[in-house]
């Protein structure tokens, strides 16, 4: 039994997931509506929110549970927010006399695809879709991925967040947005895909043009036209992620991260292999999973193990 924790943003997270890949608890506490306020995850306030969570999370994932191992994501993300989960994974594991597996947060993303049900067997290229990060990944073996490209500006998933902010939505962006899309019309609006060289990404110059196209509208314009500017923009995303999966002819497909819980992605890509709903946002399910593929560190030896805000 291996105990996960995930702190990297502004989820705080504990599961505990057996060696087989089974979830026996996977518990997570959102600070959604606490940074719903503020239109985006303020770092300090993540931090402090944790440090008042993270106990009560892991009692409540432990469960009476004896678990062998503690796995923690020790990058990339948010730096405090960081620290708070490998502290108190590192006392844990110390208290316990018990190894601890150092988890990278997107190889915790990949590796939801190898919890049961799904337990998804590589080789396959993936898309990897979230708030901080969008890549394509060669997956030949669990244990490892090779990068064959990535954003050169900002994720998906912050384009849908800001994009939100500008059409006067939500936190988060991307949850509201999809469902607004629903009433709108995808056509309605023309917004630029990127043509970048390579397997890249860009979403930079999609987010300026849904900014021109909002200041050139009256308030009451805007309100008229929101759900197919959000339609449209979603669409032009979408088209940015799909278009790059099938450039790279794969045969074997599969979606993880923030963004894979959106709809009309899911849609566009009905042969990939999917992460569950409630595995695609940040969660420790998925880090005790990756954790099954990643090197313990013995006792005492992670005591100066430290956590690094890039990958």
């Amino acid at each position: 039994m291996i105990l996960g924790l995930e702190t990297s943003c502004d989820e705080t997270a504990a599961a505990v997931v057996s060696e087989a890949g089974e979830i026996v608890t996977n518990v997570v506490a959102s600070q959604a509506a606490l940074h719903a306020r503020f239109g985006g995850v303020v770092p300090e306030v993540a931090s402090r929110r944790h440090l008042e969570l993270i106990s009560p999370v892991i009692r409540e994932a432990l469960d009476g549970h004896e678990v062998d191992a503690i796995a923690v994501t020790v990058n990339p993300g948010l730096i405090g927010a960081l620290l708070v989960g490998v502290s108190a994974a590192k006392a844990f594991a110390w208290a316990k006399r018990l190894p601890l597996i150092p988890v990278n947060h997107l190889h915790g993303h990949v590796a939801s695809l190898y919890l049961q049900p799904l337990d998804l067997q590589p080789p396959f290229t993936c898309l990897l879709a979230s708030g901080g990060h969008t890549m394509l990944l060669d997956v030949q073996d669990r244990g490892s991925y090779r990068v064959l490209g990535t954003t050169l500006d900002d994720a998906a998933g912050e384009a849908f967040d800001k994009g939100a902010r500008l059409l006067g939505l939500g936190y988060p962006g991307g949850r509201e947005i999809d469902l607004l899309a629903r009433q709108g019309d995808p056509t309605a609006c023309e917004f630029p895909v990127a043509r970048v060289p390579g397997l890249d990404f860009s979403f930079s110059g999609l987010k300026t043009a849904l900014l021109y196209r909002v200041r050139d509208l009256t308030p009451g314009e805007l309100e008229a036209r929101k759900a197919d500017l959000a339609a449209s923009y979603q669409r032009a995303i979408v088209r940015a992620l799909v278009e790059r999966v099938e450039a790279t002819g794969a045969e074997r497909v599969a979606v993880v991260g923030g963004v894979a819980a959106n709809s009309e992605l899911r849609a566009a890509l009905p042969g990939a292999a999917l992460a569950p709903l409630p595995l695609c946002t940040d969660n420790a399910a998925m880090i005790a999973s990756a954790a099954r593929y990643t090197e313990a560190v013995p006792y005492p030896g992670y005591l100066s193990l430290d956590a690094r805000p890039t990958a």
